[in-house]
């Protein structure tokens, strides 16, 4: 028996290296299903070139990606049809690459593949990736990408910037995301991916090194289905420098609440003694305490003894606030800095009836026929657009004002809000009664606060094609609280040809039966 448990501890630890062994801009992602136990209990999940977690995907400023997601799944409580979200990628002229399911493509048939196929010309900095197909990615189908900056302009602030400086969350349960509750409650936070629950104190815990003297820059990445996480490092400022791919003006703090698909670079210091210190990782719902262990990494310093730590936390005194966040270029937001000063505002009512999320009384039921799939084949208005009440005509080259004010009506808040294809200026952040139209923070994730919040964003409209504007707690977008932004309709099919692999997903998906989808 022990035999077999080195062994199995042999592959576990296989399967955790590989959060650091980069893939890309070229490569194949083979998903398929396994058995992995990150936080020491066992259960089936969706692999990635077969390893948990799903590998770090890397490329360089300028680099054209081509991912080639080849789908091997068999298990139909997990589904085994899927699509893939490059998030926090504009998608300029590849509506169809951006991956949600009945948005901008049909899922993937498993035996079947596909290639996405994109260039990054501008962006650089930290995104990730995940399943866009109903609650997949809470199943494991999620991973982080960095591109690289040759021409950084933080390069000298920092020593080092490696696949071994980054650092994924992750909610984690023990079961799969659609035999459980309809908004399940985290067993685990996994960290690099891994973690302890309650009930496996004994699980290992990641461990990142790093050398006395030494400046990190950390690319933190929220992989999350649903909590935020205050994430801190005993002993240690942080020194933000980057928000969801947009630099920042660097600004020390130490601690940040992160929400589901948020990211952030700071800069480490080793400056303290040679020693292991606690990295935290507080959700807000589940086991909120970090007993045994519990929402821990350990930060370790070369020459430390490869033990826990002893370190204790201290309060919080400097805590990160999205409206302190400004970008390192100070850009303006669009518009006149006036209160409704855009060419069009558009206010989002938030609700919640029979299960249901909704915006300004709709919610989103993935169509039958993708939204970029009926705009080529000639739907040309909201009017005619499916699902009815959920799509938004946004006119081209217009400066866009969209308020998203929290309420009681709709539970589970914080709701992080997602808008794809645009990186958005945050005029008004949660917390904050102050418009800021100067030199507002730009992200593509944001708080929406708690009820008496008001959070405000503006953004151009400088990219035909549908984009998806929705909450990402993965469970309450399943439950439709999305809504499309179908932008310039006119120039949509012009700016945004598809190749015929894309043109066949839909035939071969629509073939399926329910048991294979």
């Amino acid at each position: 028996m022990a035999r077999f448990q080195s062994l199995l501890t042999f592959i576990t630890l296989s399967l955790v290296a590989s959060v650091y062994a980069a893939i890309g801009p070229v490569a194949d992602l083979t998903i398929s299903n396994g058995a992995v136990s990150p936080d020491g209990f066992s259960r089936q999940a969706i692999l990635v070139n077969d390893v948990f977690p799903s590998p770090l995907i890397t490329g360089n400023k300028g680099d054209r990606f081509q991912l080639n997601v080849i789908d091997n799944m068999t298990n139909h409580t997990m589904l085994k049809s899927t699509s893939i979200h490059w998030h926090g990628f504009f998608q300029h002229g590849t509506n169809w690459a951006d991956g949600p399911a009945f948005v901008n493509q049909c899922p993937i048939s498993t035996g079947h593949a596909f290639l996405y196929d994109f260039q990054v010309p501008d962006q650089a900095g930290t995104f990730w990736y995940h399943s866009h197909l109903s609650t997949q990615y809470c199943d494991g189908l999620r991973g982080p990408i960095v591109v690289y900056d040759p021409q950084d302009p933080h390069k000298s602030l920092y020593d080092v910037d490696d696949d071994s400086t980054v650092i994924t969350l992750a909610d984690w349960y023990h079961l799969a995301a659609r035999v459980g509750p309809a908004i399940p409650t985290a067993d685990a936070t996994l960290i690099n991916g891994l973690g302890r629950s309650i009930n496996t104190l004994n699980a290992d815990l990641a461990v990142i090194t790093v050398t006395k003297g030494k400046r990190y820059r950390f690319r933190l990445v929220s992989l999350s289905c649903d909590p935020n996480h205050t994430f801190s490092i005993d002993g240690h400022s942080l020194t933000v420098i980057e928000a969801d791919s947009v630099n920042l003006k660097p600004h020390t703090v130490d601690s940040i609440q992160i929400f589901a698909a948020q990211r952030y670079s700071f800069v480490l210091n080793a400056d303290q003694d040679v020693d292991n210190y606690w990295i935290r990782a507080l959700p807000n719902s589940g086991n909120t305490n970090f007993d045994g262990g519990v929402n821990s990494a350990i930060l370790r310093y070369d020459g430390a003894a490869p033990v826990e730590p002893t370190t204790s936390q201290a309060p919080s005194t400097n805590p990160l606030v999205e409206s302190a966040l400004t970008t390192l270029e100070g850009t303006a937001a669009p518009g006149s800095p006036t209160p409704g000063g855009v060419d069009l505002a558009l206010n989002m009512a938030f609700g919640f009836a029979g299960g249901r999320f909704s915006i300004n009384g709709a919610s989103f039921t993935p169509p039958t026929v993708p939204v970029l799939l009926q705009i080529l084949s000639g739907a040309q208005s909201a009017q005619d657009l499916l699902p009815t009440g959920s799509v938004y005509s946004l006119p081209a080259n217009a400066d866009i004002e969209i308020s998203l004010p929290a309420t009681t009506a709709a539970p589970g808040f914080p709701h992080p809000f997602h808008l794809h294809g645009h990186a958005f200026a945050v005029v008004r952040s949660a917390g904050s009664s102050t418009y800021n139209y100067e030199n507002p923070v730009y992200r593509d994730v944001v708080s929406t606060g708690s009820p008496g919040d008001n959070v405000t964003i503006r953004f151009r409209t400088d990219n035909p094609g549908p984009w998806f504007l929705h909450c990402h707690i993965d469970f309450h977008l399943e439950a439709g609280f999305a809504v499309v932004m179908a932008e310039d309709i006119p120039d949509v099919a012009a700016t945004n040809p598809v190749p015929q692999a894309w043109s066949d997903l839909c035939p071969t998906y629509d073939a399926l039966s329910p048991d294979d989808q």
